[in-house]
């Protein structure tokens, strides 16, 4: 019997929620997002009513020194965060996949910083920054000397950093979850015609464990970009930019152009080239991959 084939319509009858939830999520903002990026809409309004500027808001933003030190750091947190968060995660989830002692009691603790809101995170890690005798100016102590410590926040060259670190140990458990499941589909029956070749441990990991992990490692590597691209949250609480704009990202400098300054109109200017500049991220990364093969 052969395949009966869906009518048009009732291809786009399935397809049609999930483009309302598009819609309204996302196709919706952005369009109002467009519309103010060309106004001089305010936070308050105001007696006067909304103006259409044109691209006045644009040629203002692309002006200013910040918008770019902004995206620097915002490209610099990505280049830095992702890969390191990706291979602490890669390497918890390669212990908790072994046959270890107490590993779901292991595998528990390890999930803990996924439990945590980031404010209560941040917290945490203000407190292990403190300076002069906070507990990792106590280790620098040990091996540095008495006396000697380190500004990890408070200072340019060390406060993105610690941005990294902070931000790397709060969603590694999230990355290490999918590495455990990716690890977990894999055959064992490969991992035994391996080991009858002769193959060491470093041998088993590049040859089964890598290719066996490389649709998981695309997805992770999309989405953690992606999200580095967004940092926000430690910013705004530990360092509000500084310092010297240091650890200022691009949507912390939309939300000064937002709320602090109360120019709408010039924070959706910038929402919607961070929007453009992201799905054109996003986009890249899949072409590369899809070249290599389909994910």
């Amino acid at each position: 019997m052969g395949v009966v084939s869906k009518s048009k319509w009732q291809q786009i009858g399935m397809l049609a929620p999930a483009m309302i939830v598009l819609g309204v999520i996302i196709a919706t903002p952005f369009a109002l997002s467009l519309w103010f990026s060309f106004t001089d809409q305010r936070l308050v309004p105001r007696p006067v009513p909304t103006q259409f500027v044109g691209l006045r808001n644009y040629e203002r933003i692309l002006a200013d020194p910040l918008f770019w030190q902004a995206i620097g750091n915002t490209l610099q947190f990505a280049v830095l965060v992702v890969p390191f968060q990706l291979s602490i995660s890669l390497g918890a989830a390669l212990i908790l996949n072994a046959r270890i002692p107490f590993r779901p009691a292991v595998r528990a603790i390890a999930i803990v910083p996924l439990l945590l809101p980031m404010t209560v995170i941040v917290a945490i890690w203000a407190v292990l920054f403190r300076i002069p005798n906070g507990p990792l100016n106590a280790a620098w102590q040990f091996f540095a000397g008495e006396g000697q410590y380190v500004d990890w926040i408070g200072s340019s060259s060390t406060a993105m950093v610690a941005m990294v670190v902070l931000s790397a140990w709060a969603t590694f458990p999230y990355q290490m979850l999918i590495y455990l499941a990716g690890l977990q589909d894999i055959s064992e029956e490969l991992y035994e015609a391996s080991r009858i070749d002769g193959a060491n441990a470093w041998q088993r990991f590049w040859n089964v464990t890598w290719p066996g992990l490389r649709n998981v490692n695309i997805f992770l590597l999309v989405i953690t970009t992606i999200g580095a691209l967004k940092l926000f949250t430690q910013v705004s609480i530990l360092t509000k930019g500084g310092p010297n704009g240091s650890t200022t990202t691009i949507i912390y400098y939309l939300f000064q152009q937002g709320y602090a300054t109360q120019k709408v109109g010039s924070a959706s200017a910038v929402a919607v080239i961070f929007f453009l500049a992201v799905s054109a991220i996003a986009l890249f990364q899949r072409h590369v991959f899809k070249n290599e093969g389909e994910m």
